[in-house]
């Protein structure tokens, strides 16, 4: 969902193999027999039993991600919920996952709630999200018991409040506050500027207004608040400014109501490496920066040590992902362009589309060859802008290929859509030398079970 965070030079076989690739490759990737190999499984194998296009996830690096996590951000402060935020990627395994790893699970529509119920989730490591939660959601997070729900503008808090009193239930809310900082990212995913959809503004007194509201309504219960500066973020000074914010608005809060914050969720938004150049900032580095950050500011201002809250979600499932496809056609435009046509497209990647993002691909079939030409592989949709990735380095790819795009376990699923009535992909978890179905692939009475004609 960003643009590059390196600028892109100019096409030019790069002569890497799978091996030069490692970076924005799961963690069990490696090259045997000429094939690209994920989680002890054959990718090549895997695409021609299972079919493409194939989203294909890595549980070892799905695991060991949210493990990190727990990790460096409880070295610094043993009260930190990881919370992962669903909206990257879905399914009742993942949930699952997310379960045993000790984490949160982050919600963002009454269709992810419904997610967690089905999987049996621990409904108080829940929290909800949303700048326009309908009224049914709100009802829905209440009769399910959610730890918290992020309040995001006034009417939702009065209506939180109605719903729950009408219930005789107390509800933890967070505010969320815009703080006003400027990540340095996309402009679509910049969240935390004073511009924005999300949340109460901090520099126009919103933030206290909201803050003093919610502590007199009734079925609710101000516990913290909760700030979100944008996604796929690299510099991570821009946390530490807004955390700087954020607290001296804690000790305003005291000041003011005599109400001690006792929880700051800081968001997620560390970024990934989707080309080979991108050098992120890593969890060790993020855990510190932010948790080392929210104590030294708050013994700065004598304030007790909020409980924190994380929310990573590219992070934890980006480079755990791969895409299979099927090479269909190549279409050679001489002095222009050679297209390399796949078996899917913009309907189960948008993001090229959206915001010309740019991935690594290599033909799993040929890993252990070196990328030797360019060309731009190219969905099979009526639309001209319908690119996977644009001026590649790639293998020379024939008929019936096995292309990998990586990096694409994080919202690639989840803004799949249906478009040209073109079926989903299903989602496969390798693990272990084993893979399994966790979301299967639609077919085309999926297609029209809800049409009534």
């Amino acid at each position: 969902m960003a643009r590059p965070t390196t600028p892109r030079p100019p096409a030019a076989p790069d002569q890497l193999t799978a091996a030069d690739l490692m970076p924005v490759l799961p963690l069990t990737a490696e090259v045997k027999d000429g094939h690209l190999w994920i989680g002890g499984v054959d990718t090549v194998e895997l695409a021609r039993e299972a079919g493409t296009a194939l989203y294909v996830m890595d549980e070892a690096t799905i695991r060991t991600q949210l493990a990190e996590y727990v990790k460096w951000t409880r070295y610094h402060w043993k009260d930190v919920d990881v919370v992962y935020a669903g909206k990257a990627f879905l399914t009742l395994g993942m949930v699952n996952i997310v379960a045993e790893e000790d984490c949160c699970l982050l919600c963002a529509s009454g269709g992810e709630l419904a997610y967690a119920l089905r999987a049996g989730f621990p409904m108080e490591r829940v929290q909800m999200h949303g700048n326009n939660k309908t009224p049914s959601e709100l009802a829905e997070c209440l009769d399910a018991g959610i730890g918290r729900i992020v309040v995001d503008n006034f009417e939702e808090m009065e209506r939180l409040s109605a719903l729950a009193t009408e219930r005789g239930v107390t509800q933890r809310i967070l505010i969320r506050v815009t703080p006003g900082v400027e990540a340095d990212t996309h402009d679509f995913i910049m969240t935390g500027a004073e511009d924005s959809k999300f949340g109460f503004g901090l520099n126009q007194g919103l933030a206290m207004e909201a803050v003093k509201r919610a502590i007199t309504l009734p079925g609710i219960e101000f516990e913290g608040l909760h700030m979100h500066i944008g996604s796929q973020i690299f510099a991570l000074h821009s946390y530490a400014k807004a955390i700087e914010f954020m607290v001296d608005f804690m000790r305003r809060i005291r000041v003011e109501t005599g109400h001690d914050v006792r929880m700051l969720d800081v968001g997620g938004g560390l970024g990934v490496a989707y080309g080979v150049p991108d050098e992120p900032s890593t969890v060790k580095e993020f855990g510190k920066i932010v948790v080392d950050g929210i104590k030294e500011e708050c013994e700065r201002h004598d304030l007790p040590v909020p409980r924190m809250a994380v929310e990573p979600g590219r992070s934890i499932v980006a480079n755990a992902g791969v895409t299979l496809y099927a090479v269909g056609s190549i279409k050679e435009i001489p002095g222009i362009r050679t297209y390399v046509a796949i078996d899917g497209g913009m309907s189960d990647n948008i993001r090229t589309s959206l915001y010309d993002a740019h991935y690594e691909a290599l033909l799993a079939n040929k890993a252990d060859q070196p990328r030797e030409m360019v060309a731009t592989i190219a969905g099979k949709h009526c639309e001209s802008g319908d690119i996977v990735v644009r001026d590649a380095p790639l293998q020379h790819p024939e008929v019936g290929d096995v292309v990998c795009v990586c990096a694409t376990g994080a919202y690639c699923m989840s803004m799949s859509s249906n478009y040209n009535k073109q079926v989903r992909p299903g989602v496969v978890f390798v693990r272990d030398g084993e893979w399994r179905w966790s979301l299967r692939r639609e077919t085309y009475d999926d297609l029209m079970k809800s049409d009534l004609g």
